[in-house]
C-alpha cells in the first residue's frame, strides 16, 4: 500500500529472499488542507509479508514550494545541495522485502525533521518568540536547526529575518505530519510484532566520510539493541562496504527520540557516502548508482530476513 499524506493541521507529534510481487493497494488519506500538497509518502508491504522494519528517508524530499523557494537568496540548484539526494530512490523497493517505507517529500532546507520541534535559532526572527516554544541547541545556533538558516557550504538562505509565525506554519505543514506518520507506523508494527526497528537513511558528503562507505549511528549503543548494529554491520561488510560506527555521525533527533530499546523500539541511522552514487556538485546520479542499489537490495533482503521478534527477545 502506498499512501501520500497531504498537508494537515496537526498540533503536535504523537510522540537473500525473493521479494513478493503482490500489488500494493493505494488508499487515499483524508486531506484537511491543500489536498495536492505532498508531505510524506508511506509505502507498506503486503500484510502477509510484513516485518517490523521501517526504512525512513527524511532528507531526500525535492518538492520545492515556489513561495518558500522565492523567499531564499539561492537558486533551487544550490538549495538542492542540502538534500540527501536520491536516498528515497535507493530504498524505494524496500516494501518488496517486507519493510515499511516512510519518505519526506519536502526539502530539508526548509524544514529539517531530524531536529526537535523547538530547535531553532532565535536570531532568525524579527519578532519576539513565545516563551516555551523553543529550546535552542548548539547546532540550531550554528544555523542548522529545525528551520535551517544556512544551506550547503554554509550559504545564508534568507534575505531577511522571518516572523516566528512563518516557522510555526512550516512545522504545522511539514514537520508534524511527517513525525505523526512515522510514529503511527512504528506503533502499528510494535503492536503486531512486539518490536519495531527504524532504519533512518541518510547520505553524507564524501569530504566528511573519512574514507568510510557507510556510517552506522546508534547514539553510542543507546538507541538500539547492540544486536541490531552488529547484524547490520556484518551484512554491510560482507557486501564490501567500509563501515564504521558513530564517527562522524552518531545519529540525530530521530534516533535519539524514537530509540527506546527497553520498550522494544530500536532506531539506527545509516549514512551513505554520496561518492558511491552521485555527483555532489551537480546533484545528479552517476552510473555507479545501479550497482549500489543492487547491494542495498541485498542488504535489505538480509535485514528483513532476520526474525527480529525472536532475536531481540533472546
Amino acid at each position: 500500500m502506498t499512501t501520500t499524506i497531504p498537508t494537515t493541521r496537526k498540533s503536535g507529534i504523537q510522540a537473500g529472499r525473493s521479494p513478493a510481487r503482490a500489488k500494493h493497494d493505494d488508499r487515499p488519506e483524508r486531506a484537511d488542507r491543500d489536498p495536492g500538497a505532498k508531505v510524506v509518502r508511506v509505502k507498506r508491504p503486503p500484510e502477509a509479508q510484513a516485518c517490523p522494519v521501517i526504512l525512513a528517508s527524511p532528507h531526500s524530499g525535492r518538492e520545492y514550494d515556489a513561495e518558500l523557494s522565492a523567499s531564499t537568496r539561492l537558486s533551487v540548484d544550490l538549495l538542492r545541495r542540502s538534500e540527501d539526494a536520491y536516498v528515497d530512490q535507493l530504498i524505494d523497493f524496500a516494501p518488496e522485502y517486507g519493510a515499511t517505507l516512510v519518505c519526506a517529500e519536502f526539502p530539508r532546507v526548509f524544514v529539517d525533521v531530524n531536529r526537535a520541534a523547538g530547535e531553532v535559532d532565535p536570531g532568525m526572527f524579527a519578532d519576539r518568540i513565545p516563551v516555551g516554544e523553543i529550546a535552542p541547541s548548539r547546532r540550531a545556533l550554528s544555523g542548522l536547526g529545525v528551520i535551517p538558516r544556512i544551506g550547503a557550504e554554509g550559504r545564508t538562505l534568507y534575505r531577511r529575518r522571518m516572523r516566528f509565525a512563518e516557522a510555526r506554519a512550516r512545522l504545522e505543514r511539514y514537520y508534524h505530519p511527517y513525525h505523526g506518520a512515522l510514529q503511527a507506523e512504528m506503533a502499528r508494527l510494535k503492536a503486531r510484532f512486539g518490536c519495531a526497528v527504524l532504519v533512518d537513511m541518510h547520505s553524507m558528503p564524501a569530504s566528511s566520510a573519512g574514507g568510510a562507505d557507510i556510517v552506522l549511528g546508534d547514539r553510542f549503543g543507546t538507541s538500539c539493541n547492540g544486536l541490531v548494529t552488529e547484524r547490520m554491520e556484518t551484512i554491510l561488510r560482507e557486501l564490501g562496504f567500509v563501515t564504521v560506527r558513530n564517527n562522524p555521525y552518531a545519529g540525530g533527533y530521530t534516533t535519539e527520540h524514537y530509540g527506546r530499546p527497553p520498550d522494544a523500539v530500536h532506531a539506527i541511522q545509516v549514512e551513505i557516502n554520496r561518492a558511491l552514487y552521485m555527483d555532489e556538485n551537480r546533484v545528479t546520479l552517476t552510473t555507479d548508482h545501479t550497482s549500489l542499489i543492487t547491494k542495498i537490495r541485498s542488504f535489505v533482503s538480509e535485514l528483513t530476513g532476520i526474525d527480529w521478534s525472536q532475536s531481540l527477545q533472546s
